[in-house]
């Protein structure tokens, strides 16, 4: 019997842990044994993610750069990665302000929804602390961003994987100096880099092996910990508009894929869909890179040292569904409660939103930080910041979900048209976890 690829493995994992968990939530001690016994699963496999995730970045990158044997050629690499990411953010941003002024999802919520959402989440310790880490942001100089993309203690940056600019920049300020001792000195600690980038790929195989189970485990979670469903229903409007530009965005991926690459754009989705799936069942994009590498360069061709650099950055400041959703909840939130923006607040929106997905860390509930940073932006009444935050706060997790799934996708197209414009896309070479099991048997086995 033929088994079945990955993703489907995936999906149906995600589906069979959406009915456990509804099912679950029928039961009285139902949600006490998903968060007991079963989310623990999903958890364990988010943390094994996340140990690889720095070390994949040290390795790959570094392997990276240094196969380069020309700064010239990072240095072109970086430029159109940067530009690239700032055009597909414009887009993802342009895209839900043009949604949501068309379908005005605010107009149909009524002051008993507003009061009620506000009455139950206003003072949510989550929408507090989104409120306080905004402060924090805000406060913070002009070149704050610069300044803590500068570690003082490399060690210690790779301890936190919310430091992952800072890693990224001591590992292109180490492959940038390899390659300016020469190759002869470099060898050793490039033969070390190398074997690590290998092992590290294949603890990602080895991870992998669980994904169905996990996926199972972390949305049953997320079923059993769910909203009211009446207001989850009240802002259906408002939750399809997101989704629907994060449709869309999926929609002009594929065409610049198919466009530019020339490569078919449903292979594409495809070949990405096993970190699209645990993109949506994570909520981050940072955990989901180990296997968003694995994917890009095994299955779909991109040479590494395209991708150890375009996806390790892009994780980190490549925030498109992000950056969409913030678009949508700004202008929705000035509809719910009757705030007015002009053309001026719309180019205001557009511009904060694409500095603060730059600055936005890859975890989940960044977005509400961000949203909180452009509704500042635009002159929105600090005394209704927390009404606005509880206004949306009921479907954020969901539209976390989708929105880094968006994210994810980004980054993979990107690093597919870089490739291409510097000839680093070739065939896909897929490595399975026991390719070498025979070598490590013993000769009786």
């Amino acid at each position: 019997m033929k088994k079945l690829e990955l993703h489907w493995q995936i999906l149906i994992g995600m589906l069979l842990g959406i009915l456990f968990g509804f099912a679950m939530t029928q039961i009285s001690w139902g949600k006490e044994f998903v968060n007991d016994w079963i989310q623990p699963l999903g958890t364990i496999f988010v943390k094994l993610l996340k140990l690889i995730a720095i070390p994949l970045i040290l390795a790959s990158l570094v392997k990276g750069i240094s196969d380069l044997k020309d700064i010239s050629k990072f240095r072109n690499i970086g430029l159109r990665t940067i530009g690239t990411y700032i055009v597909t953010t414009v887009v993802a941003i342009t895209i839900g302000l043009l949604l949501v002024n068309v379908l005005n999802p605010g107009s149909g919520i009524s002051e008993e929804t507003v009061t009620k959402l506000t009455d139950t989440y206003a003072g949510d310790a989550g929408v507090t602390s989104k409120l306080e880490e905004a402060s924090r942001q805000k406060d913070s100089g002009p070149l704050q961003f610069l300044e803590d993309m500068v570690p003082d203690n490399a060690l210690a940056a790779m301890t936190d994987n919310a430091l992952m600019l800072q890693v990224i920049f001591f590992t292109i300020f180490l492959g940038i100096s390899m390659l300016l001792i020469g190759e002869k000195k470099a060898k050793p600690l490039k033969d070390f880099f190398d074997s690590l980038n290998y092992v590290v790929l294949k603890m990602v195989d080895l991870i992998m092996l669980t994904a169905p189970y996990a996926v199972f485990a972390l949305l049953a979670g997320v079923v059993v910990s769910s909203s009211d469903p009446d207001l989850l229903l009240a802002l259906l409007k408002y939750a399809g508009v997101v989704v629907l530009g994060l449709a869309l965005m999926i929609v002009f991926y594929a065409t610049i894929v198919g466009l530019v690459t020339k490569k078919n754009p449903f292979w594409f989705l495809k070949e990405i869909s096993p970190a699209q799936l645990l993109a949506f069942s994570t909520s981050s994009s940072a955990a989901t890179l180990p296997v968003t590498m694995e994917r890009v360069e095994e299955h779909i061709g991109v040479d590494k040292e395209v991708s150890s650099f375009v996806l390790p950055v892009g994780a980190t400041i490549n925030m498109d569904g992000t950056s969409l959703y913030q678009g949508v909840a700004a202008v929705f939130i000035s509809q719910a409660l009757g705030f007015d923006l002009t053309f001026g607040n719309q180019l205001t929106i557009v511009l904060t939103a694409l500095l603060a997905s730059i600055g936005s860390a890859a975890v989940p509930g960044a977005g509400m930080v961000m949203l909180v940073i452009v509704l500042e932006s635009i002159g929105f009444p600090a005394d209704k910041l927390a009404i606005g935050l509880a206004l949306i706060f009921a479907v954020d997790r969901p539209l976390d979900m989708c929105r880094t799934v968006v994210n994810v996708t980004g980054d993979a197209t990107v690093s597919m048209l870089v490739a291409k414009s510097v000839d680093k896309l070739g065939d896909p070479h897929v490595e399975e976890w026991d390719d070498h099991l025979d070598e490590v048997k013993g000769k009786d086995s």
